[in-house]
């Protein structure tokens, strides 16, 4: 029995095989389609926001010696 999903952008049935190579989208203008949207900013991971490199404190990011 072959899976099947919906696609996260048109919600269309999709098959979870190796022959749809866009999946869990439909199609590559879908995928393309979510990938703005994260891009934008439309779509986001919850949580407080990432420092800019100005807030960060002196020697957080630099390599550890040893």
């Amino acid at each position: 029995m072959v899976t099947t999903v919906k696609c996260p952008t048109c919600r269309r049935p999709v098959e979870w095989t190796p022959d749809s190579p866009y999946r869990p989208f439909c199609s590559e203008r879908c995928r393309l389609i979510d990938l703005g949207a994260w891009l934008s900013e439309k779509h986001a991971i919850p949580g407080d926001p990432a420092a800019s490199p100005e807030e960060t404190p002196p020697g957080v990011n630099e390599p550890r010696e040893g």
